[in-house]
């Protein structure tokens, strides 16, 4: 269980200093589900503090690295999860996802990571119930897996509003004939740098999926300019300035990365507009991708544009980079973020290939809000022509 969640007797840190003797009081809705299903639950996986990296690290517990390349991050914030999986330690593990955080973690460790429509899988940590870019979801190293995961997770509950979905049941098992299934595909969204060897094994994916039967058509998503501001006019007054409390008593023994990113987004906040016109790109985001998925079953792209990331990459000190051109902003690392803004819609990535590095790249599979038996469809079928199982060569 990602060290974000609590569990009743259990340490529950965030990866910071300030929590470090937290000790959990029950355990959160999603933790009781499995534990009542008969999961085991016997260890806990970092994230970096506040789950507000795209790698884990912290000063509470270092850094954590990816068992494909130790050089390289498992990613981030469900780091941890990602690790433990890849790294033989654990079958299934929870992850949570704001802006990728599960998804990333996903690809850059060879996984099935599922970011769960808003509303899917109850929430405990208040007030990101309210918080539509926010989910809990399933990591696993098979698609049937996670989605034996997600089902024991999912279905509402009585203390959280947002949890009002009917349940649904994704099949465990599914035809690997995509015959009669359209999809559409975007390497970059129009905008977005992508490394060479994340091109190579997205276009190998696509050829994968016309193998079995699917008709895969390059389109022009149409979204709007601004996308990344649009993200960060939402998340700042919510996310970032919960971090600014904390920054005013606590500054000390704070992570210089949470410091940097709470300065940066509390002057953010002095544009006045910023966050009524990140609605209307939100609004118009969705109303384009609307009516492309009433042509297509589902939309598939890359997960990460880079999975060069390294473990103890500090964006207080360090650029983001991919395909050698220095990013403006950390989002553009992938392309989660962007169904983090439509939350209603169910995202998933699994494993496409292994980079030039020998870090896995991830295949991104979306469709329209609540839909989420499509992406797992496509993923299972996806999932068979994997010639072997995505698991590194670990030291002895």
């Amino acid at each position: 269980i990602k060290d974000e969640v609590e569990v009743e007797g259990q340490p529950v840190t965030e990866g910071s200093l300030l929590y470090k003797d937290r000790i959990g009081e029950k355990d959160a809705v999603l933790v009781a589900r499995l534990r009542n299903a008969g999961a085991i639950l016997h260890a806990r996986t970092t994230c970096p503090e506040f789950c507000t990296l795209y790698n884990t690290q912290s000063r509470l517990f270092g850094v954590t690295r990816n068992p494909w390349n130790l050089e390289i991050t498992p990613g981030g914030s469900s780091g941890g999860s990602g690790a433990a999986l890849a790294a033989g330690t654990a079958i299934l593990a929870t992850g949570s996802d704001i802006g990728g955080s599960i998804r990333f973690p996903a690809s850059q460790c060879g996984l099935v990571g599922f970011k769960p429509p808003y509303g899917r899988v109850p929430e405990n940590l208040e007030p990101f119930n309210l918080e539509s870019y926010c989910a809990n979801g399933p990591m696993a190293r098979t698609v049937a897996d996670t989605a034996l995961m997600q089902n024991v997770m999912s279905g509402s509950h009585p203390e959280d509003a947002a949890s009002t979905l009917p349940k649904i049941d994704i099949p465990l098992s599914f035809d690997s004939d995509l015959r009669g299934t359209r999809i559409a595909f975007t390497m970059n969204f129009g905008y977005l740098d992508v490394e060479d060897d994340v091109v190579r094994n997205t276009n190998d994916a696509v050829e994968r999926l016309r193998s079995l039967g699917a008709e895969v058509v390059e389109v022009d998503v149409g979204f709007p300019d601004g996308i990344e501001r649009a993200f960060n006019a939402h998340m700042d007054p919510f996310f970032c300035a919960m971090l600014a409390k904390k920054l005013e008593k606590h500054a000390d023994m704070m992570c210089d990365y949470n410091i940097k990113l709470t300065n940066d987004a509390m002057a953010r906040l002095e544009d006045k507009s910023a966050f009524f016109e990140g609605a209307v790109v939100e609004s118009q985001m969705y109303a384009s991708f609307g009516r492309l998925m009433t042509e297509f079953d589902v939309l598939v792209c890359p997960t990460v544009t880079s999975n060069k990331l390294t473990a103890g990459f500090n964006p207080a000190s360090d650029d983001y980079v991919v395909n050698g051109k220095v990013q403006d902003v950390d989002l553009t690392i992938s392309t989660c973020h962007i169904f983090n803004m439509m939350g209603r819609c169910p995202a998933i990535s699994v494993p496409s290939g292994i980079g030039d590095n020998g870090v896995p790249t991830g295949l991104h599979i979306v469709s329209k809000a609540y839909d989420d038996v499509a992406v797992f469809r496509v993923a299972a079928a996806f999932e068979k022509t994997w010639e072997k199982p995505f698991l590194p060569a670990l030291p002895a």
